[in-house]
């Protein structure tokens, strides 16, 4: 009998100001320290993806998102190198109340805005793959499967 298929839920939001994103730097965390993540976060139980998103800016980033103001971006089906399979929701949002501060230092080394068509080089591979995705107005699409394959 076949097993129902589990994954993990990332939800991941674009903050959009100026032709830059919010970029936070990951450290402390023990998963790609030292690279750069959109605000995100898993999906916790009895939620749903848009509370979530708005909960996430709030917590990392310290800013309010009205749910009217999320946008869908893009959605990424990915592979880690560990072959854990992860759902990753993509928002924007070019509208929120509060200016944008490191609301957990324990987990960033500080924000910084990039164009999204030049993400700095040490960029979470799964984000950029997600960032590219929605910035080639692709709506769906895969992360690390071919990679496992060997057929990249």
């Amino acid at each position: 009998m076949r097993q129902r298929y589990q994954v993990t839920v990332d939800v991941h939001v674009i903050l959009e100001h100026a032709g830059q994103i919010l970029l936070c730097l990951r450290q402390g965390t023990g998963y790609a320290d030292g690279l750069y993540c959109l605000p995100s976060g898993h999906l916790e139980a009895g939620e749903t993806i848009v509370e979530c998103a708005i909960r996430e800016a709030r917590e990392e980033i310290g800013v309010t998102i009205d749910p009217v103001d999320l946008r869908p971006a893009t959605v990424v089906h990915h592979l880690s190198p560990e072959s854990q399979p992860r759902l990753g929701v993509f928002f924007t949002a070019t509208r929120w109340e509060g200016e944008p501060y490191n609301a957990e230092p324990g987990k960033c080394g500080g924000l910084t805005w990039a164009p999204i068509a030049d993400l700095p080089d040490n960029t979470v591979p799964y984000t950029a793959a997600g960032l590219e995705l929605y910035w080639s107005g692709v709506g769906i699409g895969l992360h690390g499967w071919t990679e496992l394959a060997g057929t990249r």
